[in-house]
């Protein structure tokens, strides 16, 4: 196992993934914490609300990409292997926001 560390919403995060995910993970963390910025009118909302709403819209952007997709099997492994991981990550996230607000 490997760490990764992430700045999201301006805090590290230390997350754990497999030998050899470290790079993708780090961009994973990269686009959560890009669409975090980006998400209007959460200057006011706590750490974990604005880090679950950059979860679900994330979470949206894979359902919908997933539905627009036709079932195929040209679909590289590298782009399974990124939506798993998206929704891994989306995963952590919640539960993450959850016991941060509980």
């Amino acid at each position: 196992m490997s760490n990764v560390n992430l700045s999201i919403g301006g805090r590290t995060y230390t997350v754990a993934c497999g030998p050899g995910e470290e790079q993708h993970i780090a961009m994973l963390g990269r686009e959560i914490d890009a669409r975090l910025r980006a998400l209007p009118g959460m200057g006011g909302q706590s750490e974990p609300r604005a880090l679950l709403f950059a979860a679900l819209f994330l979470a949206d952007e894979l359902h919908e990409a997933r539905k627009g997709a036709q079932p195929t099997h040209d679909g590289t492994d590298e782009d399974l292997a990124a939506a798993d991981a998206l929704e891994r990550l989306a995963s952590k996230l919640e539960t993450l926001a959850e016991r941060l607000e509980g």
